[in-house]
């Protein structure tokens, strides 16, 4: 990822920390999500000069990118505990 994207990608998520504040993502509809995000992405587009769907795909691949990267770090510690919880008794 590339500095420029995780500035992107930063951006829209602190908004996103604000607007959808107590929304459990697991019960509101993506779509719904999505549309209180839509402020800062045309906001974003505007800057870059580029359609908001542009934007919105490139949110979507780097929440994708981003995840798989914690996904990894957390699977990695817990590989690490598991060597370490292997040698103590």
């Amino acid at each position: 990822m590339t500095d420029k994207n995780r500035k992107i990608l930063t951006r829209i998520n602190e908004y996103a920390d604000q607007v959808l504040e107590g929304i459990d993502p697991q019960k509101v509809q993506i779509s719904y999500q999505l549309e209180k995000l839509k402020p800062v992405m045309e906001e974003i587009a505007k800057e870059e000069g580029c359609p908001v769907e542009d934007i919105f795909m490139l949110y979507m691949d780097l929440a994708s990118e981003a995840s798989v990267e914690r996904e990894k770090k957390f699977q990695s510690t817990m590989g690490n505990m598991n060597t370490y919880g292997d040698v103590m008794p």
